[in-house]
């Protein structure tokens, strides 16, 4: 029997996860969850084989989790499982460490094919998503750069960006204008959309 923890935390699509593996023969849920900072713990005290995480969830990130994942407990694979197809997001998760990456809306067998892969040691990557990452390239931002627009969604002043960061006003001018610069937009809020639409952020 594989192994699995199921983290999404819409429980409508939790539910229907678990309801579509369980008609596996193979495939068993030893855990399952709707926060990314509950992943490894749980991961910790049941031993899953594979981890099927969601990347937007409350606590954090499916891959933030995975990488987490990674470093605790190396011998469970991750397979993140989203709506966001998004080329940047594919490039993270590989670098996090994920074994897969999957669109959810992919046929419904092709998720128990997709663990029995992972399982094997196979990287398991919807195929068009693979070449539009490759195409996309690297993230031209700095962790700080990504940092400081992500703060900044929603509207928050430069005062409210830097109070929530700890850094200068000044700082935090500098880090957005050079996140303009490299985006090529003129203002923050443009510059937050297309590094979020491509999975950037």
């Amino acid at each position: 029997m594989i192994r699995v923890l199921i983290a999404e935390d819409q429980g409508m699509v939790r539910g229907a996860l678990k309801a579509l593996l369980a008609m596996e023969g193979d495939i068993e849920i030893v855990a399952e969850t709707d926060r990314a900072d509950r992943v490894v713990p749980l991961a910790l005290q049941t031993h899953p084989e594979v981890a099927l995480l969601d990347i937007e969830m409350p606590g954090g990130d499916g891959i933030s989790a995975a990488g987490q994942l990674r470093k605790e407990l190396p011998s469970c694979k991750t397979l993140i499982l989203t709506t966001f197809g998004r080329p940047g997001f594919l490039r993270r998760a590989m670098e996090s460490g994920a074994s897969g990456f999957m669109l959810k809306d992919a046929p419904a067998h092709e998720l128990a094919l997709a663990i029995r892969r992972t399982m094997a040691g196979e990287r398991v990557v919807d195929p068009g998503l693979a070449a539009a990452a490759l195409s996309a390239g690297v993230s031209p931002l700095s962790d700080r750069e990504r940092e400081v627009l992500v703060a900044g969604q929603g509207g928050a002043s430069i005062a409210e960006i830097a109070k929530a960061l700890f850094l200068s006003e000044g700082t935090v001018r500098n880090y957005l204008s050079s996140a303009i610069q490299k985006l090529e937009v003129s203002n923050r809020t443009e510059a937050a959309r297309v590094a979020e639409e491509q999975g950037w952020l």
